[in-house]
């Protein structure tokens, strides 16, 4: 009889994620919309208060299908444009 663990290894590796910005004065705020239901609106209102209070810029608000990773072009738009993105899920 052989037992498999559940706790074995994972199929990718696991990502770190970028250090926080010490400061928020002028940072450039982006927010990659799923477009799923309220998605959007939560995170473009939260952005917005985080942009008045930092004392930014609009926030740069992209999107992407939900089922998919985002796009490359997006990702390297995002990563040239702004310090700091929002992206998350709501239902």
């Amino acid at each position: 009889m052989r037992i498999h663990r559940p706790d074995g290894p994972i199929a990718q590796p696991v990502h770190r994620l970028a250090p926080s910005r010490r400061v928020m004065a002028g940072a450039r705020i982006g927010v990659l919309d799923n477009r799923k239901p309220n998605a959007g609106l939560l995170m473009s209102a939260v952005a917005s208060h985080l942009a008045d209070r930092a004392g930014s810029a609009e926030p740069l608000v992209l999107t992407k299908n939900a089922a998919r990773p985002a796009p490359a072009e997006v990702i390297d738009q995002l990563q040239r444009e702004v310090d700091l993105v929002l992206t998350g899920s709501a239902d």
